[in-house]
């Protein structure tokens, strides 16, 4: 009997024939095509990849210690020191939290993209990884699943731990906004490219000393400033509303960080503006929110409503908490205002 595959010898013209007929049992033999293994770089574990991942970080503070003692300080760098502080700190407050991750006004595309540019000039990341992580800490906030909660875990993991522990690389999807690819593109390696860029004009503008005292001190006083929400923010100061966290409201981290202090206030209403209720709770970031609603830059701005003011309140004095020019109600959790 023929085998099904038998190779006939050659013909005139040296073809190969292959008999395609199918054994007397009907059923067709597999072959056996061996599979090539599958090509995988070996990858370092979490901790040791961190510690390189790590590096520019812990480098750049380390640089803003030792550079001082031979670099001048001189009035012309503490001053654009000072201003880019506050511009950068409102590209983390007013930009990154209360917009990308709050939705709380609403801005034409172009100038979306300067304010995501801001953001980004503060170097820590870009606004769908740092809005995106946000998003989520205000779901699972002071549980398991918080990315920096000082309550589960440490203060050193709230404070620091987390952004250089290389486990939070990719962050939870943002589809309202992942759909604009100039800020898809802000959130790969270009996302360095603000920072590094603003460097460069303070060397321009104060030479060595502007690199030093307004960039360097700067970024790393900026990064402090913002960890000390995730930190104590959740440890120090008042509790004016009964939230399913331990968020406390700390004075003087707001004025560190522009209005970001009153934690408390934004984690009983996420979606709002402001965050400071009471007048005296002073709030830059939401101050210039509305100077750029004057001139129509920004719109839509949210503010709270004295229904939700007056909810969930801890302390019966403050019941009368003052309401500026309360518009519009809360959002739900899909767009990222509640957790």
């Amino acid at each position: 009997m023929e085998s099904p595959w038998h190779l006939r010898p050659p013909g005139l013209h040296g073809v190969v024939h292959i008999s395609t007929a199918a054994p007397q049992s009907g059923v067709v033999p597999d072959l056996h095509v061996p599979q090539l293994p599958a090509l995988k770089f070996p990858r370092p574990p979490v901790g040791w990849y961190a510690r390189l991942r790590a590096i520019p970080f812990i480098g750049l503070h380390v640089a803003a210690v030792v550079t001082p003692f031979f670099v001048p300080i001189t009035m012309e760098a503490i001053g654009l020191g000072l201003l880019f502080y506050v511009m950068r700190m409102f590209g983390i407050t007013g930009v990154y939290h209360r917009y990308f991750a709050h939705r709380a006004y609403k801005t034409s595309r172009w100038f979306q993209f300067v304010l995501a540019w801001i953001g980004c000039a503060a170097m820590q990341k870009g606004p769908l990884w740092w809005a995106g992580h946000h998003r989520h800490h205000h779901k699972h906030s002071d549980q398991e699943e918080d990315p920096h909660s000082p309550i589960v875990r440490t203060v050193w993991w709230s404070h620091v731990g987390w952004v250089i522990s290389g486990r939070f690389r990719d962050a939870p999807a943002m589809k309202d906004f992942e759909r604009y690819p100039e800020l898809r593109v802000l959130d790969t390696f270009f996302t360095w490219v603000p920072g590094i860029s603003l460097g460069v004009l303070c060397y321009l503008l104060a030479d060595w000393s502007g690199v030093v005292w307004s960039f360097l001190i700067g970024t790393v006083l900026l990064y402090h400033a913002t960890f000390l929400v995730n930190s104590a923010c959740h440890l120090f100061g008042t509790r004016r509303y009964e939230t399913t966290d331990q968020s406390k409201n700390c004075w003087w981290a707001a004025i560190l960080t522009m209005g970001e202090g009153w934690h408390n206030n934004h984690h009983h209403y996420q979606s709002c503006a402001r965050q400071g209720f009471k007048w005296w709770e002073i709030d830059m970031s939401y101050y210039i929110i509305r100077a750029l609603g004057l001139v129509r830059l920004v719109w839509d701005i949210r503010e709270p409503t004295e229904k939700a003011l007056a909810a969930k309140v801890s302390e019966p004095e403050e019941a009368t908490t003052e309401v500026i020019a309360p518009v519009c109600s809360p959002r739900g959790a899909s767009d990222g205002s509640q957790g």
